[in-house]
């Protein structure tokens, strides 16, 4: 077999690595830098989200009619923007 040195290295793997990766990533600085960016990339802002969805037919096609209108403005202003720096190129 190994032997007690295995044993020893093993030991102090097993107690060392969790606390040299708390120091590591627990750090509240390295937490702000890393993870809250990301987290607003992936999920939405709170104040995005919709709460209340729509109950009744009218209201949801309503609804879609808004987001439809909010997509296209929002692709005709883009398309604009991409105009304007292609004619002063």
């Amino acid at each position: 077999m190994a032997g007690p040195n295995l044993e020893v290295f093993k030991f102090g793997l097993y107690v060392f690595f969790p606390v040299l990766m708390l120091l590591r990533y627990g750090d509240s600085e390295w937490y702000q830098n890393n993870v809250i960016p990301y987290r607003n990339k992936v999920f939405p802002l709170e104040e995005k989200t919709v709460r209340a969805l729509p109950a009744d037919h009218s209201k949801l096609k309503e609804e879609l009619d808004r987001i439809k209108a909010n997509k296209l403005q929002c692709k005709l202003e883009r398309e604009q923007q991409q105009a304007a720096a292609g004619s002063t190129d």
